[in-house]
C-alpha cells in the first residue's frame, strides 16, 4: 500500500506543480526551514529601512493540522486544478509556508494596518471553510518597530479572541526577537554545543583516533553550532561570533587538530545554498518561486547599523 501511495503521490505533484504555492517551503526539493526564515527576515528589513513603518507578524497555531484534512474536500480541489490558495491579495502582507506552520507578515506603513487586519481575517474564513481549526491560544503575534515614541497598537482578533502579543518567538526552530538580535538563539546553541563536548572529552580519555573524534565533533557538535547559520551569522555580533568560535578552539585542543572555522562553515553553507537554487531554476515550473528561493539565499538578513545604534 505504501508503494502505491507513492506513485500515487508522485503522479499528483506532476500535476499539481504548477499551482504550488512559491511561498511554501515544506516538502519541495531544495527548499528548507533556512530558506522560509531568511525571506521573512528579508521582507521585514527591507521594509523597515522606510521611514514611519514597522511590521507585525502573526504566528498561526493549528490544531491537529494533518488529522483534519476532509479526503471529499481534498478530491474537489484536485479534480479542479485551478483553485486559488490562500496566498495574499496585497502586497504589503506576505504569508510564508513550512508544512502546517504558517506566518502572516504585515509590512505597516503611515499606520495603516487595514490591508494586515483584512488578511488575517481571510485566514480566518479560509480555514473555517477548509477544516482546519486555528488555536487562538498559541497563535501569537510579534511587533517588530523602531520608531521612537509610539504606543502598541492593539492586536487582531481571531474567533473573538485578542491576540497575545510575545517579544520574542521560535520560528522553525530559530529564535527570532522584537530586536531582530541574535544573542539569544547564539546562546541556546552555544549551549548545546558545551553539554555535548563532555561526550568529546570522554571519548578522548577513551583514546579513540582522532579521525573518530573529528567525525564525533562533526556530527555532533559542529551541526548544532551551524544550525540555520544562514540565518543568523551575517547578524551576529563580534562578541557572539567569539563566543561561538570559543567552542571550536576547545573542541581542536581536545582532539588535537584544526577544524574549521565558522566563518568558514558560514561561507560553505552559503555556497550550498544558492547552488540548490539555481539548480531548482534550472529544473522549475514556477520563475516566483525560483525568485523567493534565490533571493532567501542572497540577501542574508543582517541588522542596518542604524538600527542598532537606536536599540542600545
Amino acid at each position: 500500500m505504501k508503494s502505491f501511495e507513492r506513485l500515487v503521490l508522485s503522479h499528483l505533484k506532476s500535476l499539481t506543480s504548477p499551482l504550488l504555492d512559491p511561498l511554501q517551503f515544506a516538502y519541495r526539493a531544495n527548499r528548507s526551514v533556512d530558506d522560509a526564515i531568511n525571506l521573512a527576515l528579508h521582507h521585514i528589513l527591507q521594509h523597515l529601512d522606510s521611514p514611519g513603518t514597522y511590521a507585525r507578524v502573526l504566528f498561526v497555531d493549528f490544531s491537529s493540522a494533518f488529522n483534519t484534512i476532509l479526503p471529499s474536500l481534498l478530491q474537489d480541489k484536485l479534480s479542479q486544478l485551478n483553485v486559488p490558495d490562500s496566498t495574499c491579495s496585497h502586497d504589503s502582507v506576505k504569508l510564508i509556508k513550512f508544512a502546517d506552520d504558517t506566518t502572516l507578515i504585515g509590512l505597516i506603513s503611515n499606520n495603516d494596518e487595514s490591508a494586515y487586519r483584512r488578511e488575517v481575517d481571510r485566514l480566518v474564513s479560509w480555514c473555517s471553510g477548509n477544516n482546519l481549526e486555528l488555536n487562538a491560544q498559541k497563535t501569537v503575534e510579534m511587533i517588530v518597530d523602531f520608531r521612537k515614541s509610539t504606543v502598541p497598537p492593539p492586536p487582531p482578533s481571531v474567533m473573538d479572541s485578542p491576540i497575545t502579543s510575545v517579544e520574542s518567538f521560535r520560528f522553525l526552530g530559530t529564535t527570532i526577537t522584537q530586536d531582530l538580535k541574535w544573542e539569544p538563539t547564539i546562546s541556546s546553541l552555544i549551549k548545546k554545543a558545551q553539554q555535548r563536548m563532555y561526550f568529546l572529552r570522554q571519548l578522548r580519555k577513551a583514546k579513540l583516533p582522532a579521525q573518530m573524534l573529528v567525525q564525533f565533533y562533526t556530527a555532533i557538535i559542529e551541526s548544532i553550532l551551524t544550525s540555520s547559520i544562514t540565518v543568523w551569522f551575517a547578524g551576529a555580533t563580534v562578541r557572539d561570533k567569539q563566543r561561538l568560535q570559543r567552542i571550536v578552539r576547545s573542541a581542536e585542543e581536545v582532539i588535537g587538530r584544526s577544524l574549521p572555522s565558522l566563518q568558514d562553515l558560514f561561507l560553505s553553507c552559503l555556497v550550498i545554498g544558492v547552488g540548490s537554487s539555481l539548480e531548482e531554476s534550472t529544473t522549475s515550473v514556477s520563475g516566483i518561486g525560483d525568485k523567493a528561493c534565490v533571493a532567501s539565499e542572497l540577501n542574508v538578513p543582517e541588522l542596518p547599523r542604524h538600527w542598532s545604534r537606536k536599540l542600545t
